[in-house]
């Protein structure tokens, strides 16, 4: 299980988890008095070495039980403040150059790739959004697709000043992806939060799971990053 802002840290936190049923756990600080990261487990499905962290990650080797498999998680809660974010994609980029382990990285990534991600508010900022696919493309990372609601994040404004927006997300890298073939992610219903729960199944729910394959967007073009490689086609 994945948690992210939380908004507790140190002791307070030590004490919420050690009130569940999972008796593996660890926790990323907090940013301030906002975010809050944590990875909570049960020992007898999986083993879980946690390799690093940060206050926006945590890294660590899960070994599947069942199967004797072995692949690195990434769990993020990324800075809503764009410097913070953006030092988040590089240590992800660096951490792509130093394995070549199955891989996914999960959670709430405060950003947006495409206009469909979004309903309401400002439009789409194009040079972030490719900051974030730049760090996907370094890390071979593909989006595991979806099925549930589209947005995972409102504002909780009455209309016509509702925001939403799909900013929880679950990506792996091809050798994940061969590993677990009918893996599929489910977005769940809000009920107390402004996100909605994420599911990761291994086994596939052949409901209406959109997938995500990227695909590279018009708008764009006009970011130096793709202009000059169309001026060098």
């Amino acid at each position: 299980m994945i948690v992210t802002e939380t908004n507790v840290s140190g002791s307070r936190a030590k004490d919420i988890i050690d009130s569940l049923c999972l008796d593996g756990a660890v926790h990323a600080n907090n940013i301030g008095y906002t975010g809050g990261l944590w990875i909570l487990w049960d020992s007898t499905q999986v083993n879980v070495s946690v390799l690093s962290s940060t206050e926006q990650e945590i890294h660590a080797i899960v070994k599947d039980l069942s199967s004797n498999s072995s692949w690195l998680l990434s769990t993020v809660y990324a800075s809503p403040r764009y410097a913070e974010r953006r030092l988040l994609w590089d240590n992800l980029s660096r951490v792509a150059e130093l394995h070549t382990l199955p891989w996914i990285i999960a959670g709430d990534f405060n950003k947006i790739l495409l206009g469909e991600d979004k309903l309401g508010g400002r439009p789409i900022n194009i040079s972030k959004a490719v900051n974030f696919q730049e760090c996907l493309n370094i890390c071979g990372m593909i989006d595991l697709g979806f099925s549930g609601p589209r947005y995972t994040w409102t504002d909780r404004q009455p209309l016509p000043h509702l925001v939403q927006e799909r900013i929880d997300r679950v990506f792996g890298n091809v050798a994940w992806n061969v590993l677990y073939l009918e893996a599929c992610v489910k977005y769940l219903e809000r009920s107390h939060s402004d996100h909605s729960p994420v599911l990761l199944s291994l086994r596939t729910d052949y409901g209406n799971q959109h997938p995500r394959p990227f695909s590279f967007q018009p708008m764009w073009l006009s970011h130096p990053t793709f202009a000059g490689l169309v001026s060098e086609v």
